[in-house]
């Protein structure tokens, strides 16, 4: 058996739609065709027709995994290996494996199965997808803490919906096909109503459609179809960076929800020689609008436009396509097509929507020449004065060599001249030495001399050439200046967004590091991130309102309260505004500053989102905590309740009649509830009472080895067990007595409830420096080293599945309680297996042992930082 094997996998809606019985009639099927099948693990529940189909499969038995004191099934997986089969059928993808099996998750089973070359036919339902887990729960009210990643399902070679109307499926559970009968109401009027069925449903077939569109996409792919199949509406709207983006995008998302299902796409195509810029921040909020309505935005290099958009159309397999109108004047348009045309054009079966918008038509024509200030000032003086003056100098020396020159030197000469001054002065000092040229070759050059006169109709001809050469010459030259400034400009940007994006990433507050860049790479006194406050409407003179505006950052010298107060200002949207205090710049600066602002924007919303997020985890662990205590206390205070009140009553009920003895014996049971009561609201409160700071501690000098046996004694006859060695001459330890006997009571009481039978547990004193050391030594299951810290949390206990032994308060209270008397408590492995606690308390004689200034302590705050792993891990109260 060589290569991996394949993974099919029969995806459920809901539990009972099917799945195991698809399955293990997959399983038979196969067995028939002469294929080697093997059951490595089906979960029959108790159906019946179910388990008939296990009839004639060959089941590989479970094996047998301990698991606190209990014995669980899990799936052979070495046996399965040994016996090599094709096919393995093995049930429930997302399930949790027992400790001590050699994966967590059956998915990973399934894995080291599919490597061996074991083809694997599996189930999962909808609800244990990760992507989906969360939704599920909104929808049902119900968390799935088993759930698989997406990329396992994704990567099955077969994937096959098990279908069932809710009808049907809520039929089958009133029949008893899912569920016993006593639970068949319950499950019927919450799990399974037939809304949670439907969105279920729906989840399922939308989950499977994206999975068949992205086979599609790569079949597509894998046999070159680039003709559109309209399998899907697909809406792609080109953006070109413009103002009317915005306008395009609503557009398209209008038409994508015409059709339920249908994807929106963005995407913009750059220039392939990265000269011709669009505005950065109209597609930074282009993007975030396409983001907000579901959509995804693209971008993407091309020479062609009309050919790089329609190709990035074909490839996502759309079906429609939303272009701009023309932004060309009429007259441009006689000349050249335009994009929108071209694409139109060569659309094919792609439905093409031209939307006209407020910047279409001339809109355009006045940013036009822009950008034609390539060359400075001075260099086009120069260059005038060259025309003016070079060009009548350059006649002159050709006049002087009159006689040893022809009239094609002459010209040639003079077009050199041209090219000269375009060159240094660009294209209209150009234009000029061309005209002149044409001039002073006409009057000195060509017969008859001194006169604009032409005799022969060749001179005309060599004349006219010379003047439209040199008018194309300097055309050709001006343009290759222009785009050579351009590019250099261009990578000058590119380096600072380089820097930009380097300081944004090294910064450990992205807003500072962005807002400083931007001062320096532009040489400004200030920079200041404005935000509009909420209650102010927008206004034309809202630019020179202080009360409208807020500093939401700034760097440098004194911010600027209002946009009007800056040298340079750029509105972000209708809440942001970059301002500069400075040097005033230049116009072509400010498609690059446009990137820093849409770029300032988002590292604004970056912090408010993590402040938020920080704010939300700490109410997060406010509302787990309470949830943890109700869970907590409603089992741990019925019982002890249930059992003095069944007490009270039987001493109260007039029908029977008890002697002394048994009278006794039920006071003394309720006496003992009601003691286990008073300890637990004792703990609620002390640990309410650290938390926030209100517990009084009474310090005295104390003898740790005179508290010990109080504290066995209060754990009556369980504390007769246990090991104390001996301790001479300890010094005092600055404690409160109370406290102190309740903690380590806690503790030898842990340390009891795990201890095996014939190993009591141990305490030894010992001394060392400035500290007195108490270590309750048991050899119990013990605590992985990883997760000691994690004992202390209140309200927790590891592996949350014991709710018989208290709050989970103890240690957590042990901790809070040593703490706030100056010391420490810290867990260890025992050698040979177990856990040693130990208590560390300051000296009582030490000058500098820490005392209250009263008799309150500080706050003592647990950390909840790092949450215990759930479920299913040993562990203790």
């Amino acid at each position: 058996m060589g290569g991996r094997g394949q993974l099919r996998v029969y995806l459920g809606a809901a539990p009972g739609v099917g799945k195991t019985y698809k399955m293990l009639e997959e399983g038979h099927r196969r067995l028939e065709r002469g294929t080697d099948v093997v059951v490595g693990l089906a979960e029959c529940h108790g159906r019946p027709l179910t388990e008939t189909l296990l009839a004639g499969l060959e089941v590989v038995p479970r094996r047998t995994v301990s698991y606190r004191g209990a014995g669980f099934t899990e799936m052979d997986l070495d046996a399965v290996l040994a016996r090599r089969p094709q096919v393995a059928l093995v049930d429930e993808l997302a399930h949790t494996n027992v400790p001590g099996s050699r994966h967590e998750k059956r998915w990973q089973d399934v894995v080291e199965l599919l490597d061996s070359g074991v083809t694997v036919i599996t189930t999962v339902n909808i609800q244990h997808l990760e992507s989906l887990n969360d939704v599920v729960a909104e929808i049902t009210g119900v968390a799935q803490r088993e759930t698989v990643p997406d990329e396992i399902v994704r990567l099955a070679d077969q994937i096959e919906l098990v279908d069932m109307t809710p009808e049907a499926l809520r039929r089958r559970m009133a029949h008893g096909n899912i569920y016993v009968p006593d639970q068949v109401d319950a499950a019927l009027n919450n799990y399974f109503r037939v809304g949670n069925l439907t969105a279920l449903r729906e989840l399922g077939l939308l989950w499977l459609a994206d999975k068949v569109d992205d086979q599609l996409d790569r079949y597509r792919a894998d046999h070159h179809i680039t003709d559109t199949w309209e399998a899907r509406e697909r809406v792609v709207v080109a953006l070109s960076g413009g103002p009317e983006g915005d306008t395009l995008i609503r557009r398209a998302a209008r038409v994508a929800d015409r059709t339920k299902g249908t994807d929106l796409v963005a995407v913009h195509i750059a220039q392939a020689d990265g000269l011709a810029g669009s505005g950065p921040l109209h597609l930074a909020r282009q993007r975030t609008l396409v983001e907000s309505l579901g959509g995804t935005y693209h971008q993407v290099i091309g020479s062609d436009i009309p050919s790089a958009r329609l190709d990035f159309a074909r490839g996502v397999n759309a079906t429609q396509l939303v272009l701009g109108a023309s932004r060309r004047g009429r007259f441009a348009q006689l000349f050249a097509r335009g994009v929108g045309v071209t694409t139109t054009a060569g659309s094919g079966a792609i439905d093409v929507h031209l939307v006209t918008h407020e910047q279409a038509g001339p809109g355009r024509r006045a940013g036009r020449f822009a950008g034609r200030g390539a060359l400075t000032p001075r260099r086009r003086a120069v260059g005038y004065v060259l025309a003016v003056v070079g060009m009548p100098l350059l006649t002159l020396g050709l006049n002087l060599l009159r006689g040893q020159l022809s009239l094609p030197s002459d010209i040639l000469a003079l077009l050199l001249g041209v090219v000269a001054v375009a060159l240094v002065g660009g294209l209209l000092p150009a234009l000029l030495a061309a005209v002149s040229g044409f001039l002073l070759l006409n009057y000195f050059f060509v017969p008859p001399i001194h006169h604009f006169t032409i005799a022969e109709g060749e001179n005309l001809l060599a004349l006219l050439a010379f003047l439209l050469v040199a008018v194309a010459v300097s055309l050709v030259v001006d343009l290759a200046a222009r785009r050579t400034g351009q590019a250099a400009r261009a990578q000058a940007e590119a380096a600072t967004l380089s820097t930009l994006a380097g300081s944004v990433l090294r910064g450990e507050r992205p807003l500072p590091a962005l807002l400083e860049q931007v001062r320096e790479a532009f040489a400004q006194d200030s920079v200041t991130l404005l935000e509009r406050v909420p209650e102010t409407a927008a206004g034309p003179g809202l630019r020179h309102e202080r009360q409208a505006w807020q500093v939401a950052a700034c760097v440098g010298g004194p911010p600027c309260a209002v946009p009007a107060d800056g040298a340079v200002d750029v509105p972000i949207d209708d809440t942001l505004s970059l301002v500069l205090r400075g040097p005033v710049l230049a116009a072509g600066d400010r498609r690059v500053l446009e990137a820093f602002a849409a770029e300032a924007a988002v590292a604004l919303r970056q912090e408010r989102l993590t402040e938020q997020a920080a704010a939300l985890r700490d109410l997060a662990e406010v509302d787990r905590l309470r949830t943890a205590l109700l869970a907590a206390v409603s089992h741990d205070f019925r019982t002890p309740l249930a059992v003095a009140k069944a007490a009270v009553t039987s001493l109260l009920s007039p029908d029977v009649t008890f002697d002394e003895g048994d009278q006794n014996e039920l006071l003394s049971t309720a006496e003992e509830s009601l003691d286990r009561l008073t300890r637990l609201v004792e703990n609620l409160l002390d640990m309410s009472r650290l938390q926030a700071g209100g517990m009084a501690i009474h310090r005295q000098p104390l003898s740790v080895v005179e508290l010990i046996p109080r504290a066995l004694d209060d754990l009556g006859e369980a504390g007769r067990d246990v090991i104390v060695a001996e301790a001479d001459d300890m010094s005092d330890v600055s404690v409160d007595a109370a406290l102190l006997e309740r903690v380590l009571a806690n503790l030898i009481a842990n340390a009891i409830r795990y201890s095996p039978a014939g190993r009591p547990p141990k305490i030894t004193v010992s001394e060392h420096g400035d500290r007195v050391e108490v270590r309750v030594v048991d050899h119990g299951p013990g605590i992985p080293a990883e997760h000691h810290d994690q004992v202390f949390l209140p309200f927790q206990r590891l592996g949350d599945t014991d709710n018989t032994t208290g709050l989970g308060l103890g240690l957590a209270l042990s901790r809070g309680l040593t703490e706030a008397m100056g010391g420490t408590l810290t867990p260890e492995s025992t050698p040979g297996g177990g856990l040693t606690m130990t208590v560390a308390l300051p000296i009582a004689d030490l000058p500098n042992t820490p005392v209250p200034d009263d008799d309150r302590v500080a706050p003592v705050l647990v950390d909840h930082s790092d949450e215990w792993p759930r479920p299913h891990q040993e562990g203790r109260a």
